[in-house]
């Protein structure tokens, strides 16, 4: 296994990460905003009142983007799994 085999493995590993974390973490920092909005307008500051519509959101999106996301984790995982006869040779 060459250093540069690890290092592209590596940067895919964290591009995928990255990439599987995007909708839930946009969706979280839109609904942050406008509750953050809400909150300046009506001058409610209450701690509960971001986190529970946050958890809510970020779990309908996990739920709606949950296909795509298993797509992509059983596409990655299965080229890894077609390249170990080149990583061990």
């Amino acid at each position: 296994m060459s250093p540069e085999y690890v290092v592209g493995f590596a940067k895919q590993s964290v591009e995928l990460a990255l990439l599987l974390s995007l909708p839930m973490l946009g969706v979280g920092l839109v609904v942050g905003v406008v509750i953050s909005i809400v909150q300046a307008a009506t001058q409610i500051q209450e701690m509960t009142l971001t986190f529970v519509p946050k958890i809510l959101a970020i779990f309908l999106a996990l739920i709606f983007a949950f296909p795509w996301l298993m797509d992509k984790m059983v596409s990655f995982t299965a080229d890894l799994i077609k390249d170990i006869p080149a990583i061990i040779g």
